[in-house]
């Protein structure tokens, strides 16, 4: 049985990379996470100035288009599509901060 490739319109409408940008003020030691599992410095992603650059691909939904957004709110199609969400927990003044959904930056610059 053949499986139909994606659409157009469903690869257009995800986003994938292997880079992320960090908030401007994190600075060393910080943690990451991935879709809330705790990554491993060396191992899982690796910090190049003002980034984090993991070893697998990631990717996110983009932004749904009016027929895809009015078929899920009919219940017609859920959204069963990959989205990784990336956080940093880091300190500011002393305070533990969270920055949740970074987003993802074009790879073209490997």
């Amino acid at each position: 049985m053949d499986v139909p490739a994606p659409s157009a319109s469903y690869r257009e409408s995800q986003i994938e990379g292997r880079r992320v940008a960090l908030p401007s003020d994190v600075a060393a030691p910080f943690e990451v996470y991935v879709n809330g599992i705790p990554q491993r410095l060396g191992d899982d992603y690796r910090v190049e100035g003002d980034e984090l650059v993991f070893s697998r691909s990631l990717a996110r939904e983009g932004n749904l288009g009016f027929w895809r957004w009015l078929s899920i709110f009919l219940g017609f199609a859920g959204t069963y599509r990959k989205h990784d969400n990336v956080d940093v927990v880091y300190e500011r003044a002393g305070r533990r901060v969270v920055a949740t959904g970074l987003p993802l930056v074009d790879d073209e610059r490997e």
